[in-house]
């Protein structure tokens, strides 16, 4: 994972960084690595297209959307391969989806002040079927929200000690989000599998280089 965590960052300026980073690796790899790509076979037009700003979908849009296309999900409920695929069907660049469900996201990321029930989050989702490419959000810097989320998952607070005093001593809005590096390199490089892009994967019958 590349993993930014930046302070006094709020939700939308990360979006900003992560859009335009994305956008700068591949239009990167198009101007230095364009005949590895056509050796590996990529349709090039594909990548050229991919400069910010990305297109945003909330859930709760997404969530309507998927209703339309024949997937029984209830609101509240996570997205699985075939769900991600179908909504970056819509888009010819890596599309973010926002906002999802608290219950379903990482103890640590800050509610929606206007709609607790959601966060400030969002997830990258890759064209042509990649699945997602980066999870963010903008975390939690108020110390007695977040040993309320300790308590509502059952988090132990000695174990998290540490973690509750960065809040208590001097913590700043922040953000951030993390990048899978195999995954991105499979879009780019237009690979089948993201074992492709591994030096030595753990496989069916590998578990060791």
């Amino acid at each position: 994972m590349i993993e930014p965590e930046m302070a006094f960052t709020d939700h939308e300026e990360s979006l900003v960084v992560q859009e335009n980073f994305v956008t700068h690796v591949v239009q990167s790899v198009l101007k230095n690595c364009r005949a590895e790509l056509e050796t590996l076979g990529r349709d090039i037009s594909k990548l050229e297209n991919i400069k910010a700003p990305f297109p945003r979908i909330s859930y709760d849009d997404a969530i309507e959307y998927l209703h339309t296309q024949g997937f029984d999900i209830p609101w509240g409920e996570d997205f699985g391969a075939p769900h991600e695929t179908s909504i970056a069907e819509r888009y010819d660049k890596p599309v973010f989806i926002t906002n999802y469900p608290a219950g379903i996201k990482a103890f640590y990321m800050k509610p929606d002040p206007n709609r607790p029930e959601v966060v400030l989050c969002a997830d990258m989702i890759a064209p042509e079927g990649y699945g997602e490419i980066i999870g963010g959000s903008q975390r939690i810097d108020d110390p007695e929200l977040m040993e309320e989320r300790f308590k509502e998952h059952n988090l132990s607070q000695e174990t998290y000690q540490w973690y509750l005093d960065l809040r208590k001593y001097g913590s700043v809005p922040h953000s951030g989000f993390g990048l899978g590096l195999e995954r991105t390199v499979s879009w780019i490089c237009g690979l089948e599998h993201v074992r492709e892009t591994i030096p030595f994967p753990r496989m069916l019958y590998r578990l060791y280089p």
